[in-house]
């Protein structure tokens, strides 16, 4: 019988609406992360929020979940597939995630901002929390004309970043810089194809069974640019945390199996392959280090940064 990652836990949001890739990206990762004959995280565990089911109100449940059901002992992965904006108005600028059902009018309401979610995250007391963003896609709301509202595209809330101050074991890896949008794809986007790939052993850099943070940062380094004709490069942050186990690869062999899926594709520009948008009520290989200046080489001699001691494991397929 495989053994089971028990300490395993997860919430994988796909938003849905305008951007449909982002739900066969968080059904992929669920996928993966559940399945005994590889990350074997108990199924009990993995938690799934997909299109009219990925709501404000539902993410935040499932953020409140994981504070009561994890521990100091507890791995958990927290992943959020959909638009990431910073919203400029006259009294100030914030910065939100926008889940299904978000409303320009309502954003308080409707969508979650960066505040919420820095503080739900250090509500949790696992020592080992793994924020995942897949953000910042092209088109959608960005484009809408909304009076009183500027909107730029934002990967990262930089509220999130506050709970690296919450002592090691936290990390955030993001999609794409600033200034870029992130690419979808078939079965994945080109982040969450990478992340995929890594947590199904591709490039780790122990032949043990299992995925580590820095497996992460650098496959997606190696894989990312390439196959966005170098337009998009994920970022890692993080300060005290070392390069802690996720999960396993193979559940529990050291030796990798095939991957899921076969001839994945990336779209030729951001946005291509976006659904129809929506008005009024919208519904919906480069690693940036940024940390300590204690640096790590990883595979490859590629810098990845912070103390390294120790494995991160997500996906499903998509159509």
């Amino acid at each position: 019988m495989p053994t089971l990652f028990t300490q395993g836990h997860a919430l994988l949001i796909g938003a849905g609406a305008d951007l449909p890739n982002t739900v066969d990206d968080a059904c992929g990762l669920a996928e993966i992360l559940s399945d005994p004959g590889r990350c074997a995280y108990p199924s009990e565990q993995v938690h799934l929020l997909t299109g009219p089911g990925a709501t404000r109100k539902a993410a935040l449940d499932g953020l409140e979940a994981l504070r009561k059901q994890a521990d100091a002992e507890s791995t958990v992965i927290v992943y959020f597939s959909g638009h990431g904006y910073l919203v400029e108005t006259s009294i100030g600028e914030a910065h939100f995630l926008m889940p299904h059902g978000y409303d320009l009018h309502r954003l308080s309401k409707t969508a979650i901002s960066g505040r919420e979610l820095a503080e739900k995250l250090a509500s949790i007391p696992a020592q080992r929390l793994l924020l995942l963003l897949d953000c910042c896609h092209a088109g959608g709301v960005g484009e809408e004309k909304t009076p009183g509202l500027a909107l730029s595209k934002s990967p990262l809330p930089p509220e999130a970043l506050e709970m690296l101050s919450q002592g090691k074991g936290r990390v955030i890896i993001a999609s794409s810089r600033a200034d870029e949008k992130s690419y979808a794809g078939k079965p994945y986007s080109a982040f969450t194809l990478a992340l995929i790939e890594a947590l199904c052993g591709e490039g780790a850099a122990k032949a043990d069974g299992y995925v580590r943070v820095a497996d992460l940062a650098m496959h997606t380094r190696q894989v990312v640019p390439g196959r966005t004709k170098d337009r998009q490069h994920p970022i890692l942050h993080f300060e005290q945390a070392d390069n802690f186990t996720i999960a396993y690869y193979a559940g529990g062999d050291d030796q990798p199996k095939a991957l899921p899926f076969t001839s994945p594709e990336i779209e030729p520009e951001p946005g291509a392959w976006r659904g129809p948008s929506q008005t009024a009520s919208v519904v919906g290989d480069g690693v940036i280090v940024q940390g300590n200046n204690n640096q790590v080489v990883g595979a490859g001699g590629v810098m990845v940064g912070g103390s390294v001691g120790g494995g991160v494991v997500t996906g499903k397929k998509r159509k």
